[in-house]
Formats: C-alpha cells, sequence, structure tokens
C-alpha cells in the first residue's frame, strides 16, 4: 500500500543533506511552508542553495532559516521587501550570495527544469545586468537571453488537501510555485492542511499528481507567516 504520510515535519525533512539544492514555494506568505523550514532549521543542513520568490520576512520561516546561517546562496526574484531584516544585512556584509531572476524567468526555469528542458531564450533581462556572462541570440530583430532550467535536490511546499498517494489540491493562490517545484525536485516534501482518503480527491481537480510528491506532512493548523511577524517572533 502506497502511504507518503511522514510522522512530523522533522521526519520529513530528515535526510536533507548539507550543499543541497532546495526550492522554497510561497509567494510572500501565501503558500510558505513554515513548518517544514522551521523543521529545516531544526535539522541543521547548510550551505544550501535556496531557490525561492522572496528571502523571507522577520525572522521566521525562510528568514530564520538564512539567519541561522545555513544558506550559502539564494536565487530568487525579491531579495528585498518590505519586512526583509536578515538577508540584506547578510548581502551586505557578503556572507551570502545571490543569483537575482525576473520572476517570469524564474518560474519558466523551474517549469523547464521539471520539463526535462534543458535551457531556453527568453527577452527578459536582455540588455541590462543581469544578461551580463549570457549567450544571446536575436529573433526577428529582437535580443534574447538564454536561461537554464533549474533542478533541485529538494522541494519544500505548501498545499492545502492530499491523499496518501500524494495528490496535490491547493488553496487558491497559495499554489504559485508548488506545482512547478514538485515536478523539479528530486524529492517534494509537502505540508498540507487536510489528509483525505484514496479516491477523496476528485481526479479533476487534482494540481499536482502524487507521480510529484515524495513525501507528505499533515500541519492541520499552519502558522501564518504575517502574525508571527507582526508579534516580532523569532525562530528558533
Amino acid at each position: 500500500m502506497i502511504d507518503k504520510l511522514a510522522a512530523n515535519a522533522a521526519e520529513a525533512v530528515s535526510d536533507i543533506h548539507d550543499g543541497a539544492t532546495v526550492m522554497i514555494g510561497g509567494f510572500g506568505e501565501a503558500g510558505s511552508p513554515i513548518e517544514l523550514i522551521h523543521a529545516l532549521v531544526d535539522h541543521g543542513a547548510r550551505e544550501l542553495t535556496v531557490v525561492s520568490n522572496n528571502t523571507g520576512s522577520g525572522r521566521v520561516g525562510l528568514a530564520a532559516l538564512i539567519a541561522n546561517g545555513q544558506v550559502r546562496k539564494m536565487v530568487c526574484s525579491y531579495p528585498r521587501s518590505a519586512n526583509s531584516l536578515v538577508f540584506p544585512e547578510l548581502f551586505r556584509a557578503g556572507k551570502i550570495e545571490l543569483e537575482l531572476v525576473p520572476q517570469g524567468t524564474l518560474a519558466e526555469r523551474i517549469r523547464a527544469g521539471g520539463a526535462g528542458i534543458p535551457a531556453f531564450y527568453t527577452p527578459a533581462a536582455a540588455g541590462t545586468r543581469l544578461a551580463e556572462g549570457k549567450e544571446t541570440r536575436a529573433f526577428n530583430g529582437q535580443e534574447y537571453l538564454m536561461e537554464y532550467g533549474l533542478r533541485a535536490d529538494f522541494a519544500l511546499v505548501r498545499a492545502e488537501r492530499a491523499d496518501r498517494y500524494g495528490n496535490l489540491v491547493y488553496n487558491k493562490t497559495a499554489r504559485n510555485f508548488g506545482p512547478i517545484m514538485c515536478t523539479a525536485a528530486e524529492t517534494a516534501i509537502v505540508q498540507v492542511r487536510e489528509v483525505v482518503e484514496a479516491g477523496g480527491i476528485d481526479p479533476e481537480c487534482v494540481v499536482t499528481p502524487g507521480i510529484f510528491v515524495e513525501r507528505l506532512v499533515q500541519v492541520p493548523e499552519p502558522a501564518q507567516e504575517s502574525e508571527l511577524v507582526k508579534e516580532g517572533r523569532s525562530y528558533p
């Protein structure tokens, strides 16, 4: 019998190793897998390359992982936002690397990685500093950059509902990068609010098929990043 449920978040992330590339879902707070990230902080894997839309808020979630010195490099679109406290300070001090990627390009690089596409051309960032050192080519008189598909060792994703096979349904825009990250990672680890019996999800409503999910953990009442930041909380 297939059952991808882990006992808890700590067990779910226990094989993330030093030097791993980890994709982390979320668009700001929406879809951020706080409990899985905090379990990774406790686990202690270091020298990580993290692929995410941003660098976290306050001193919880992804920001806590960065503050704990576990992230060597960020690949993201928004390294600084209203509540970014940790990453800007470390970056200015030369203690963390940054690969800045336009958001649409980031999404397509992840999608391409999951689809087995090694590289593609895009006009985004052509003629800017982000084009330095990259291959360019003209199509119909317009300049395009070649960008490489992205893959990862692990993905940490948050969904709304799953069955034990790993079929996923998301909560509206909280799906954001989750589906493509599951396809682009060797091991997709997903926290879900609800787990239903096999057959409990209409197949027509499945967003991420279970074949792309290796591990699940149920978190019935996930933390809300904005509330933690508002309260001035930090982790650990």
